[in-house]
């Protein structure tokens, strides 16, 4: 580090720069969308390089790209979502999606230490050594970072880039992108959101499509707590009981159901049908309340599960049924990390929802899915671990 400390920078730089790297497209919203919308908008310059071009990814719109055609496609959504993260330099290399770990170390290395010692940012970030969920590429471009971040103002390091016209250059920081658990859940938030509708709320097939997705993507990423599941549930079975306690939400993805209550006599009354795009349970879930109705699936019914924990194999049905969980016990406490820095991203969740919606490959996500109240509890903050030196991001402007 003594070598790396003696080569610094002969000029100091008009404005911060901030060098993000990462492993794929789309990687660069989830981990600092906000964070680099908010320091761009400050007056930072940025620049984003992802070492695949995701083609080993999703095709979660047929229309929109082929396994052929998918890398390509990628690399453009790359480039819109930094657009609207204001990022106006992208570098999309042609590393194997997938295989990072497998690659040859020191040149992944030596292209990282290229695109310090040709941008020259002050501040390095990139993924957590847990590699944000464990992702080997996203582990392995966590490693070759934090080590060029070491090298790239030594001048023995990567001589031929040096005789090339590329001197050696130190930036002053590194960050780490941390993804904390967040026990918020995320049926609780629209559940809130429901129930202060005037109207009784049906999403559209976007809306439904958008929902499953960001849900199970939410959870991934730590945004939330709840346990998702897609269950499907033959004609005539009882998707929910009269009298049980609440404990999940529903969305319809395909199928109709009909909601039944069942009078004193034990006669049955039909109030209402549901179908794709409407949710069932929210009323008892707002008011902790036993549902007041049967909901009945009168075809094949698929949905859309949302429990705050895992359901139990021996969970029973019915009004005196006991529960591994209940919604009672959601703390909704925040996310916490160790030496974790909280950036408030809260004023460009706009921005970084657009950005994630502009890899539509992988998230065909409609731009109103959620009011901003929600987007401000799920988005609003970014977490970063100081690797060099040991003081806050958020001090520096």
């Amino acid at each position: 580090m003594s070598e790396r400390a003696v080569q610094a920078n002969a000029e100091i730089p008009e404005r911060l720069r901030i060098l993000g790297v990462f492993a794929h497209p789309d990687d660069e919203t989830f981990c600092a969308g906000g964070t680099l919308a908010k320091y761009v908008a400050a007056g930072a310059e940025a620049k984003v390089i992802s070492f695949t071009r995701g083609d080993a990814g999703q095709i979660r719109d047929a229309d929109l790209a082929t396994r052929r055609t998918l890398g390509q496609v990628r690399e453009q959504e790359l480039r819109q979502a930094c657009t609207l993260l204001w990022v106006k330099s992208v570098e999309c290399l042609d590393y194997d999606d997938g295989r990072l770990k497998d690659d040859n170390r020191s040149e992944l290395v030596g292209r990282v230490v290229e695109a310090i010692r040709s941008f020259r940012p002050d501040i390095v970030l990139t993924f957590g050594e847990d590699g944000a969920y464990g992702h080997p590429d996203h582990v392995a471009i966590s490693q070759v970072t934090t080590e060029a971040f070491g090298m790239s103002g030594d001048l023995a390091e990567f001589p031929e880039q040096i005789a090339s016209g590329l001197p050696p250059h130190a930036p002053t920081k590194l960050f780490h992108s941390q993804f904390p658990h967040n026990r918020m859940l995320l049926m609780d938030r629209l559940v809130r959101w429901l129930v202060g509708q005037e109207t009784h709320f049906h999403g559209s097939t976007d809306f439904v499509q958008g929902l499953a997705l960001f849900a199970g993507e939410s959870v991934t990423m730590g945004f939330s707590s709840d346990h998702i599941q897609v269950a499907w549930y033959p004609p005539r079975f009882y998707i929910i009981e009269q009298g049980e306690p609440e404990t999940n939400l529903y969305l319809i993805l395909s199928g109709w159901a009909d909601v039944v209550q069942e009078e004193a006599d034990g006669s049955l009354n039909k109030v209402a049908e549901r179908g794709p795009g409407d949710f069932i349970g929210e009323i008892g879930f707002a008011h902790h309340q036993p549902r007041n109705a049967n909901v009945i699936s009168r075809d094949s019914v698929t949905c859309l599960v949302l429990s705050p924990g895992e359901p139990t194999a021996f969970a029973g049905r019915g009004a005196g049924a006991r529960f591994a969980f209940s919604a009672e016990e959601d703390i909704n406490d925040g996310p916490s990390e160790a030496g974790a820095t909280c950036i408030d991203v809260s004023d460009y969740v706009t921005q970084k929802f657009a950005a994630i919606a502009a890899h539509r490959t992988q998230y065909r996500l409609p731009l109103d899915l959620f009011p901003d109240e929600i987007l401000k509890e799920m988005l609003g903050k970014e977490y970063i671990i100081r690797v060099f030196p040991s003081i806050d991001l958020a001090s520096e402007l």
